[in-house]
């Protein structure tokens, strides 16, 4: 969300950051929708002071006894009465409007991100080992249902495409993943663990960034079949006020940077307390509305998978700082695992919708020939604090400010499973298990074979 007061004292700074986003002409649409509220507040102040000094007059005249000049005066308090109705509807249309507009309008980039159009814009960081020599490498399907452990077709038969079942030592690799990650987190890095819920209301997802630009990347829930009777209407349809009328509806969280960040809405946090670092082992859930064709095969992109997700909360000095640390968080479990990788800063036209940078660690997998996103870290700055009213205050302060939040994938388990399986593979298809997750597979040191 955005300070109209910003936008109001640098047009020029916002309009540059959303037209590379295809939003030409929006600070000049939000800074004149904020006029419209402004000229009607002026107009509804005017109109009270006339009809509160009528009014005091009133009692002037009946005092004096001057019957006619009471009548005329209550005469212009009544006639005042259209004007105060007419000018608070027009404040009220008008500060929807702006609230709309100003909802839907993306953060804007720190001024040290490379500006850019996409993925082909972005910056390479740094770069952590060699990719693994591996003759002919296979996919990770090949290697899955080689090895009979991996069944996309039976997950299709019971939910669709973009869903697998995993089965016996690959299912225990997976878990184990999971677990290590969340070790490395809370034992080495610092981070609380939170076992958060997966379905939340529409204003934590608004929070966040998700609500209203992105409903239908979302999966949502409706209780019953009456549920579904009562709304019969398209979710990327929805407006703010049918969602607030809409309280039953609950969305399964797409990360749990959703659960974890929102922690702290409408809250007060004492600045001592600060920085909050938190992380959580769950499922998330995504429509993938805008992935059709991209990423069919395999389970690089899936409706349902795990994340160990990092969300930290800070005073808004202390956010670059924390964003390169949690950058490293992440970056110490690809290291840990010892998977090749690189680190990319991404450019303006890349970066998610909260976002006020990101870095990108992607993976090698040698089945494509390239590396692929496997963690996206982001700071936010204030942009989600605002949508959710989080606010920090230091002792002995009597103001407020809005705290920054990050969030960061400490990694995605789908994908480091994936990248795990092709990077140790050998040439009879089993898979070498990475010393670090040993002790989390007692006895095993390979999936397949003897």
């Amino acid at each position: 969300m955005h300070d109209i007061r910003a936008i109001r004292e640098n047009p020029e700074l916002y309009e540059k950051a959303w037209a590379a986003k295809g939003r030409s002409g929006a600070a000049a649409e939000a800074i004149a929708l904020d006029a419209k509220v402004r000229a009607a507040q002026a107009a509804l102040q005017e109109a009270q002071a006339v009809r509160n000094n009528a009014s005091k007059l009133i009692g002037q005249a009946k005092a004096k006894k001057d019957e006619a000049e009471a009548q005329r005066l209550m005469g212009e308090v009544e006639a005042v009465k259209g004007v105060l109705v007419e000018q608070a509807e027009a404040e009220k249309v008008a500060a929807a409007e702006l609230f709309e507009l100003l909802a839907s309008l993306p953060n804007i980039p720190a001024p040290d991100v490379p500006i850019g159009a996409d993925e082909n814009d972005n910056v390479e960081v740094r770069r952590w080992s060699e990719p693994f020599a591996i003759a002919k490498p296979k996919d990770h399907v090949d290697l899955g249902e080689g090895l009979g452990l991996m069944d996309f077709e039976a997950a299709a038969r019971m939910s669709g495409a973009r869903f697998v079942v995993l089965k016996g030592q690959l299912a225990r690799l997976e878990r184990a993943i999971g677990q290590f990650m969340i070790d490395m987190q809370t034992r080495e890095h610092g981070y609380t663990e939170v076992s958060p819920p997966l379905m939340v209301r529409s204003e934590a997802m608004f929070g966040t960034g998700q609500l209203p630009k992105f409903s239908d990347d979302q999966f949502v829930v409706l209780p019953g079949l009456e549920g579904l009777e009562k709304h019969r209407i398209s979710v990327s349809e929805l407006t703010l006020d049918q969602l607030e009328a809409m309280p039953e509806i609950r969305w399964l969280i797409p990360t749990a940077e959703v659960s974890l960040t929102n922690l702290v809405r409408e809250q007060i946090t004492p600045e001592e307390e600060l920085p909050l670092r938190l992380t959580a082992l769950t499922p998330s859930f995504r429509a993938e509305a805008g992935a059709s064709g991209r990423d069919t095969r395999g389970m690089i992109r899936q409706h349902q998978f795990y994340k160990v997700e990092l969300v930290s909360i800070t005073a808004p000095d202390k956010s670059e700082e924390e964003h390169e640390r949690m950058v490293g968080c992440a970056e110490a479990v690809l290291k840990a695992l010892e998977l090749p990788f690189r680190t990319m800063k991404l450019c303006s036209g890349d970066m998610g919708f909260s976002a006020r940078r990101t870095y990108d660690l992607e993976v090698w997998l040698p089945s494509e020939g390239r590396y692929r996103e496997i963690s996206s870290c982001s700071n936010c700055g204030d942009f989600q604090a605002r949508r959710m009213d989080a606010r920090t205050k230091a002792a002995g302060e009597k103001g407020t400010r809005y705290v920054h939040t990050l969030n960061g994938s400490g990694l995605a388990v789908g994908r480091t499973l994936v990248a795990v399986m092709e990077n140790y593979q050998d040439e009879n298809g089993r898979i070498a298990i990475p010393q670090a997750l040993h002790p989390y597979l007692p006895g095993m040191t390979h999936i397949g074979g003897v």
